[in-house]
């Protein structure tokens, strides 16, 4: 990012020019291949790695089917353009470029993590090894000295990349949280009587579910890739630009949030059809173009406290006569040894991936939670079907959400238990720790606890975690829960994330499964609390195993 002007390298194309018109009608085909050899090389490395990438790829159109990453097609064109137009500012050399190692180094990393991704069958580790590839590339053909001035074009493209499930859910909570809040907020301003229950704004006679979909996300990341090309066009001040990169996500937070208000205005005087269909996505857009406004507005106001009178489109280096002629000089890359490295890796890599057998699961022999008992040692069950919209979002191959109670204690054990028959390619295990607030519900007290089943379950001891949630000020439970990998007990998420990694590598075992126990806590009783929880589990742990097996 540089605040002056350009600087164009007019001879140096011309030269340029000059030697593409050679190997025309006539040369000998030895001319043609040393004027085009670098060309042909190029193509040859840039095609080789198609198989490796070939499983992020797919994946990869599959989440720009979505709405939150719909932008994503055009991220790579922008930053085609902002490479172009660096490039310009990069003159061709005469000298023999020497440091290109580096590039096969970042080339060779980018393998090994697509190949990893491959084999645990996670397309983000693919997605990611893709734009380190493109860097590696970059650095190949330009030298590390030269190829590292385009490094915010190469780092552009990671606004076309979905965020790994294990963060999106979070994100996605936090923000459906902030926007319903600040949403409710807009609706008491206009005088309306409202209630917030968790995720959804009670107006009385209507009910809004502030759903994943209403997060935010599909506005804050085309709003931040905008602001991000801004700050790199824009010829001004750095701290100008590093307001206009922090302020992208507020802005897009903020207006969502007061989309969501509107919605709820709209909703209570006119009827429930302003939240669905064509005027729910119309509302969006004029949302989406009053954070593009709003960061206009801003710069304008900012360029005030300098002294700086220029309009916005003359403080941005929007010079689109330079694309053509280096897109020309782009395709005269010299025939280089690392260029031919790059080229011999990509088919090496790609032909052991096709010679690979490919990964085949175990399959596993499981019973359905259909048919788990409702009679468990003196606890009798009765079993809940999950709401569509819910069991959508969680996700799972199979589920048991149920109910028991049991004549010797004071209030009942919910038992939840969802089971994933593959945690790759994008499924996925949601904690509690993001599921319940979505509900209302606070969590505190999150601590490790050693439970030990009863000695005739033939289970050990082992860890899980302890909550307690409460859902404004009298409603509180108690929460065990844990992740079961293939038999393997975890109380962290990401540790068993790399235990489902390791499962599926060493074993075939692509499974897992979430278990929760959860039960009221009775006036300030919760050693009774406990003591439920663990009766239950005395009894669950009996016949779990049948269903979630090592």
């Amino acid at each position: 990012m540089r605040a002056g002007g350009r600087k164009t390298f007019r001879g140096a194309r011309s030269a340029m020019t000059t030697s593409l018109t050679r190997g025309t009608a006539g040369a000998a085909p030895s001319d043609f291949l040393k004027e085009r050899g670098g060309f042909l090389l190029l193509l040859l490395a840039a095609l080789a790695p198609i198989p490796l990438f070939w499983f992020g790829a797919t994946n990869l159109a599959y989440e720009w089917s979505k709405p939150e990453y719909s932008h994503g097609p055009l991220i790579p064109v922008l930053s085609a353009f902002m490479f172009l137009r660096e490039m310009s500012q990069v003159p061709p050399v005469q000298h023999e470029i020497r440091d290109r190692r580096t590039g096969l180094w970042i080339i060779g990393a980018a393998f090994v993590i697509a190949a990893f991704g491959n084999m645990v069958r996670i397309p983000d580790l693919v997605f990611y090894s893709m734009i380190i590839w493109v860097a590696g590339m970059v650095l190949v053909c330009f030298g590390f000295r030269r190829g590292i001035f385009f490094w915010p074009a190469v780092l552009h493209l990671v606004f076309m990349l979905p965020i790994p499930n294990f963060i999106y859910w979070p994100i996605t909570v936090f923000l459906q949280g902030v926007s319903s809040e600040v949403g409710v907020y807009f609706v008491r301003l206009a005088g309306i009587p409202v209630y917030l229950d968790g995720h959804i704004i009670d107006l009385g006679e209507f009910k809004l579910l502030v759903a994943e979909a209403c997060s935010g996300l599909r506005y804050l990341f085309p709003i931040m890739s905008f602001s991000y090309i801004f700050c790199v066009l824009y010829k001004g001040p750095w701290w100008i630009k590093a307001t206009l990169l922090l302020s992208a996500v507020p802005i897009a937070v903020f207006m969502n949030s007061f989309r969501i208000g509107v919605i709820g205005v709209l909703v209570n005087s006119y009827g429930i059809e302003h939240a669905e269909g064509f005027l729910h996505y119309f509302e969006g857009w004029v949302i989406f173009a009053s954070c593009i406004g709003l960061l206009f507005g801003m710069v304008l106001v900012m360029q005030l406290f300098t002294g700086d009178r220029r309009s916005i489109s003359d403080a941005l280096d929007l010079e689109f006569t330079e694309v053509v002629p280096q897109l020309k000089r782009s395709l005269a890359v010299p025939a280089t040894r690392a260029l031919g490295v790059a080229a011999a890796l990509g088919l090496a890599v790609s032909a052991a991936v096709y010679a690979a057998p490919s990964s085949q699961s175990v399959e596993v022999d499981r019973r359905d939670f259909a048919v788990f008992p409702r009679q468990l040692d003196g606890w009798a069950g009765q079993f809940d079907i999950l709401d569509p919209g819910v069991e959508r979002v969680l996700g799972a191959d199979d589920y048991l959400s149920a109910y028991y109670v049991n004549r010797d204690y004071e209030a009942p054990v919910d038992l939840f238990v969802a089971w994933y028959e593959k945690q790759t390619e994008g499924s996925g295990i949601h904690s509690p720790e993001v599921c319940l607030p979505a509900g209302g519900w606070e969590m505190f007290n999150i601590e490790e606890h050693q439970v030990t089943p009863a000695a005739d379950t033939g289970v050990a001891p082992f860890e899980v975690n302890r909550a307690i949630i409460q859902k404004g000020s009298e409603q509180r439970q108690l929460v065990w829960y844990w992740f079961d990998q293939a038999g393997d007990v975890y109380t962290n998420d990401f540790a068993a994330k790399a235990g489902s990694m390791y499962n599926t590598v060493t074993r075939g075992r692509t499974d897992g499964a979430l278990v929760r126990l959860m039960t009221p806590i009775v006036g300030t009783d919760v050693a009774g609390a406990e003591a439920r929880l663990q009766s239950m589990l005395n009894s669950a742990m009996t016949r779990l195993p049948e269903f979630l097996p090592n």
